[in-house]
């Protein structure tokens, strides 16, 4: 199927996890033509802006010390899952898969 950017739409849903929440709000925007596209970079849009939230309160239990040995690991694992999850997510979008994300995926299959 064609898309509005005249790119494959694998390319695009996975461009759409690309640049975060950023790439996500763009390519929701200005593609009209593929569902599957949608679907990925609203999924990408509220995942990542659901997951920002959370590390900029997460952010601020730094300025206590007594929760400063407890909360580093704890931060550290985040960063790191929230890495993996790009990742997967790419490589799921790159592969044709319509790979749901519970809560988000369901959100976004709705509003698509």
């Amino acid at each position: 199927m064609s898309t509005t950017l005249d790119l494959p739409e694998n390319v695009e849903a996975t461009l759409s996890y690309f640049l975060f929440f950023v790439s996500g709000i763009f390519f929701y925007v200005v593609e009209k033509r593929s569902r599957f596209v949608r679907f990925h970079a609203l999924q990408s849009t509220i995942m990542f802006l659901s997951l920002f939230v959370l590390d900029v309160i997460l952010r601020g239990f730094r300025i206590y010390p007594s929760f400063f040995y407890i909360y580093s690991p704890f931060y550290n694992l985040f960063t790191l899952l929230i890495f993996l999850l790009w990742i997967i997510c790419m490589y799921k979008a790159y592969t044709w898969e319509w790979f749901k994300i519970p809560i988000f995926g369901d959100i976004a299959i709705k509003n698509i």
